[in-house]
């Protein structure tokens, strides 16, 4: 699948952003100090990075003010190693913040964001790479599709730490884990296969779908097609696919939750398909 054909998820921005007001105006005191899904974080920290999101991306793309810029990155993982600490040093200096405070600049800085988002013209080269899709340069479109799984991301690990269903629908989920799938193809750059293997992830319920890699000569491409014929495919519910594609769990945590057929080297592989920068 071209990487030119656009996952469309601008429209959508405004109804996971009232969402979020609604959740963490419902929050109690305890349940703002409650642990996510990864036990990293507490629901507090993962609301004060959903605003860094806003505020990073309001000086980046719209007043092109990069403040902290890395210096001598020669690897991913010491990209990751710079992202951890920016998120640190934020999450830490948000700790002086109250929740009340959070959830105003949250709503003031969604609503900024959204409009400057709006802004941009769809094919446009977008100002960030992204890394975990295995590409340098993507267009606007992507960028857009890329903080929405952001946003998609923490509210839900919020309000699975809370215990407060909402976003797992058809409308919202199945955009971010389309998005998610451009980093099938990156999974197995690695991987050596005869031309035209295909293997397929199959994320089940009717907010799932199917997607699937095609080994070509040089590289393997992404294809929504669903009458392939796989080598290997993995069957995986909504549930643990946002969690283990988000690295909030790790490959063997799940083995007894996820079905694999054909090719087990291949359907094991899929499932280190990590689509964030960790």
């Amino acid at each position: 699948m071209s990487r030119d054909k656009k996952i469309e998820t601008l429209h959508l921005f405004h109804i996971l952003d009232e969402k979020l007001m609604e959740l963490l105006q419902s929050l109690t005191a305890d349940e703002w100090d409650m642990q996510k899904v990864a036990k990293r974080w507490k629901v507090k920290d993962v609301a004060a990075h959903l605003l860094d999101g806003n505020l990073r991306g309001l000086s980046i793309s719209r007043d092109a003010y990069y403040g902290e810029k890395p210096e001598n990155i020669n690897s991913y993982q010491e990209l990751v190693d710079f992202l951890n600490q920016l998120n640190m040093s934020w999450t830490n200096a948000t700790k002086r913040l109250s929740p009340q405070v959070l959830t105003d600049l949250l709503e003031s800085t969604g609503r900024a964001y959204y409009e400057h988002l709006k802004s941009l013209s769809p094919f446009d080269e977008a100002v960030f790479s992204v890394a975990w899709a295995g590409q340098e340069t993507f267009h606007n479109w992507f960028h857009i599709a890329r903080e929405y799984t952001e946003k998609f991301l923490h509210q839900q690990q919020i309000r699975d730490a809370v215990g407060k269903p909402g976003i797992m629908t058809r409308e919202l989920f199945y955009p971010f884990i389309d998005t998610f799938m451009f980093a099938f193809p990156h999974t197995f750059k690695e991987v050596e296969a005869e031309s035209g293997t295909v293997v397929s992830i199959e994320v089940t319920t009717g907010i799932g779908g199917i997607w699937s890699i095609i080994k070509t000569e040089n590289d393997w491409n992404l294809d929504k097609s669903n009458n392939l014929q796989a080598s290997a495919k993995l069957l995986i519910d909504p549930e643990t696919a946002w969690k283990l594609f988000s690295k909030s769990w790790m490959p063997e945590q799940v083995i007894d939750k996820v079905k694999m057929d054909g090719d087990s080297n291949l359907a094991i592989q899929a499932l280190n398909l990590v689509a964030v920068m960790a």
